[in-house]
């Protein structure tokens, strides 16, 4: 009733697409304070379900009000094991259930997040914390994102002996070479990791089980195996002309740039760089926005960004009740560094230049037939709208179908469900396999960092239980580790 939502102060934009660096800068502590002081403690909090990980909000948002950090580290640690990551790249479902949000602006709890871990680690509460007993169990966690670390550290901190396994050159998965790093800058990412190596977990990197990692050796070792090796097949877009020089997939365009920013250079690879060229994005997601960013940065003529669906309202409608998330129109920090957006449009084909090169996209406007429940149901195209619009660099950035099934997936055998995922119930994350078990995109599909997290740990659960018969480690709805371990 006395303060109203604040966010903290950017860089400019006009500064900021001079460099890869974060720019959200930190609430004073004033401003933390009243922003925390607008949480209502809810009778019931639907931030609870809201979140995929269950975070107990109200409590912490309590003891930033009264500037208690350990408390805030403890209650937040509790439900969250990298919650300096999603305070960086939620998109916050737990904001769209608060309470407050019926009527005013909800509460700022994404960045009270960010801010209790950032101060937890100014303040040196966090520390490695490495279990007492070991059990002697062994378990290879096949994957570094979000899910294989949240995996890995719940199993870790139950006591048996985990090794991360990641084919890339260092661990981290999306988290490292997927999100720009103005958005996520990689120390952020190598804090954790060491502290989770301080722990007891090993990492080996360029290990890719299934090609230069023998799978039977793996299967010998272990007396479990989790898989979260996430959904890496990106959605093609097989129109003629997908094969010229300048069509390209937007995992390819980041993961490049996350690569030059940590001055690793690539041997026999087609550079792709925006600089100059009129740069056209294909996708709506975050995904597409994060190309938005990173061709602003590498001095693209002009960005452009196609949605197939059509503009989503601003507002919540009556088919968006409160506490659900609602689909509106999200502008991001990208998009205000300019990019020009358009909605229900086409690519009908990539035209090219006598040398094979991309120079156009002819494209098409599209007319939505929308249900009883306001959801777009099927297009036509609108006649008399195809146009050519100049383009050099057209990023796919269309979402990923399924995890990659050559090497691992095929020659282990898993079970695979009617998308292409491995096959896995929530109820135990157990493959056909009986030591195997997967989590995170790799099982669900396509999804958030927050949910791949979520499966993580308890999938780390499930496996505790299969292995010692019993676990320690609580389910989501209130997840404090017993001392015990």
């Amino acid at each position: 009733m006395e303060f109203t939502r604040e966010s903290p102060a950017k860089r400019s934009a006009e500064a900021r697409v001079n460099d890869y660096n974060e720019f959200v800068e930190r609430l004073d502590d004033a401003g933390l304070n009243r922003q925390a002081a607008r949480c209502m403690n809810c009778g019931i909090p639907f931030c609870h379900n809201g979140c995929p990980l269950g975070n107990v909000i109200p409590e912490f948002n309590d003891a930033v009000y009264k500037k208690s950090w350990a408390e805030a580290y403890e209650i937040l640690s509790s439900t969250n094991n990298f919650p300096e990551f999603t305070g960086r790249i939620c998109p916050a479902p737990c904001e769209s259930a608060c309470v407050l949000g019926i009527n005013q602006p909800p509460v700022a709890i994404e960045e009270i997040e960010k801010h209790i871990i950032e101060i937890a680690f100014d303040q040196g509460l966090v520390k490695p914390k490495a279990p007492k007993v070991r059990s002697g169990k062994k378990v290879a966690v096949i994957g570094s994102g979000p899910a294989g670390l949240a995996t890995a550290a719940q199993l870790n901190a139950a006591g048996h002996q985990v090794t991360v396994y990641e084919r890339d050159d260092a661990p981290g998965g999306l988290l490292r070479y997927g999100i720009p790093d103005f958005k996520l800058e990689k120390w952020v990412v190598e804090r954790r990791i060491q502290l989770m190596k301080d722990e007891g977990v090993e990492f080996r990197v360029n290990a890719n089980v299934g090609v230069n990692i023998s799978i039977n050796d793996i299967l010998r070792e272990y007396q479990a195996i989790v898989l979260a090796g996430g959904s890496t097949i990106p959605r093609d877009l097989p129109v003629p002309g997908r094969e010229l020089d300048g069509v390209h997939f937007a995992m390819d365009f980041l993961k490049q740039q996350n690569k030059r920013v940590a001055s690793i250079k690539e041997e026999g690879i087609i550079d792709i760089m925006a600089t100059g060229k009129n740069v056209v994005v294909i996708g709506g997601g975050d995904t597409g926005s994060d190309c938005v960013g990173t061709s602003n940065r590498h001095g693209a003529a002009t960005v452009t960004q196609f949605e197939l669906m059509p503009q989503p309202p601003t507002t919540r409608t009556t088919y968006m009740p409160w506490p659900s998330y609602p689909m509106l129109l999200k502008t991001t920090s990208s998009h205000e560094e300019g990019c020009e957006r358009h909605w229900a449009i086409a690519t009908k084909s990539f035209i090219g230049d006598e040398n094979g090169k991309l120079k156009a996209l002819k494209v098409v406007e599209l007319e939505w037939a929308i249900t009883e429940e306001g959801r777009p149901a099927r297009f036509v195209e609108k006649e008399g709208t195809e146009r050519e619009i100049p383009c050099e660099l057209a990023l796919l950035a269309m979402g990923f179908v399924s995890p990659q099934k050559e090497g691992l997936l095929s020659q282990l055998g898993v079970e695979l469900d009617e998308r292409g995922n491995v096959k896995a119930t929530e109820k135990n994350y157990q493959t056909n396999i009986g030591k195997i078990f997967t989590a995170g995109d790799m099982r669900r599909g396509q999804s958030l960092v927050v949910w791949a997290i979520s499966e993580g740990r308890e999938c780390a659960r499930k496996v505790d239980e299969f292995l010692m018969g019993y676990s320690l480690l609580e389910s989501k709805d209130r997840s404090l580790i017993s001392q015990a371990v």
